[in-house]
């Protein structure tokens, strides 16, 4: 994907942890289209403009003085559009724990140096994005059925992977979360499990087909 389709928004009203994303996102080499908003209703509306690949907010661009708005009541305004990378005192990371096992945001905790870890996570989530505009799954043309359970596999596997590791990770922390989050963490855990099962026995079945069929053309008459 070019620059030209590769947009980070910064939401932040702090204007030197601004500057300092922009300079650790520039140093990172890659090829950015860079927005800047000073509130969430001011980024959602810059979406609408231009739609982005990954968003920073910083928690300063919260509107926390006057109630009208938390974390965890703005952040799926923004993952309505793109991931977010959400940069917070780290008290608020208990509050936002479901929202980050979703997959859809990364927290890092507001204590020096926080900014290079947020703009690593933004750059990561850029490349993800770019893979995902690559095109649909192939799949494979007639005559080729073969191919088709390593298809399954490598394109429901991996994205399971990363689901069951990031369970397994806030699960580590299990001490420090409510115990209905880690309820919810434990239900992810085991259907990412069950998942994966599945698709195990679905690609070793469409295996054996394909195997059968290729012994069966084989000892086909001429």
């Amino acid at each position: 994907m070019s620059a030209r389709g590769r947009v980070i928004f910064i939401i932040c009203a702090d204007p030197s942890i601004t500057r300092g994303c922009i300079r650790e996102l520039i140093s990172t080499g890659g090829q950015y289209q860079l927005r800047l908003a000073g509130s969430v209703e001011q980024g959602r509306r810059g979406f609408l403009r231009t739609p982005p690949s990954a968003i920073f907010l910083d928690e300063s661009a919260v509107d926390f003085e006057h109630r009208r708005e938390s974390l965890s009541s703005a952040i799926p305004q923004l993952t309505e559009f793109a991931p977010v990378v959400v940069a917070a005192e780290p008290e608020r990371e208990l509050e936002l724990a479901f929202l980050i096992a979703s997959g859809a945001v990364d927290f890092v905790a507001r204590s020096e140096p926080f900014l290079p870890i947020a703009a690593g996570l933004l750059e990561r989530r850029v490349r993800s994005a770019d893979l995902n505009a690559a095109g649909p799954i192939r799949f494979p043309n007639e005559g080729s059925d073969a191919d088709f359970g390593e298809i399954l596999r490598h394109e429901l596997n991996n994205p399971l992977t990363g689901i069951l590791g990031n369970a397994e990770l806030l699960l580590a922390r299990r001490t420090k979360l409510p115990p209905a989050t880690v309820a919810r963490l434990q239900t992810i855990a085991e259907l990412a499990v069950r998942l994966r099962e599945t698709v195990r026995h679905l690609s070793n079945a469409w295996d054996a087909r394909a195997a059968r069929a290729a012994s069966t053309e084989s000892i086909r008459p001429a």
